[in-house]
């Protein structure tokens, strides 16, 4: 196995664990509260809330990440299931990126400097993995 094969594994690894890491701690009462401004300002999501409960859509958002998690999971061993897990995993990256234009007040300022939800950054190096993901299952 050589240095990218190693690099591409890893990443993949790490993703899955945040993916199903987050995915669970979205059935709590406290992740569901902390997601409700980010949902409920996006323009593609916060139809959520007027058919479901605040936890029932932290529910099913977690539920779409824990599946999404273990379909890059199981890519390591079944390429053509990366094309799905990847693509899934690309759309809820880039929607967590999208919190950032959609979500009012997500910027602030510190001593004249811009800062933003830094949590929400981290998604960007997710984001493409998800995209060799999704590329490997082309192959």
């Amino acid at each position: 196995m050589n240095l990218n094969q190693i690099a591409y594994k890893l990443g993949v690894l790490g993703t899955v664990i945040i993916l199903i890491w987050v995915g669970l701690f979205k059935f709590t009462a406290v992740e569901a509260a902390a997601i409700k401004d980010l949902v409920e300002n996006h323009f593609a999501m916060s139809w959520m809330y007027k058919v479901m409960s605040l936890q029932m859509v932290s529910n099913v958002i977690g539920t779409f990440e824990i599946i999404i998690g273990i379909g890059l999971l199981a890519s390591l061993f079944y390429n053509k299931i990366g094309l799905y897990a990847g693509l899934g995993s690309a759309v809820i990256f880039a929607t967590t990126l999208s919190f950032l234009f959609t979500t009012p007040g997500v910027f602030k300022s510190v001593e004249g400097f811009p800062i933003t939800d830094f949590f929400i950054l981290k998604d960007i190096p997710y984001l493409a993995i998800s995209l060799m993901v999704f590329a490997k299952g082309r192959e």
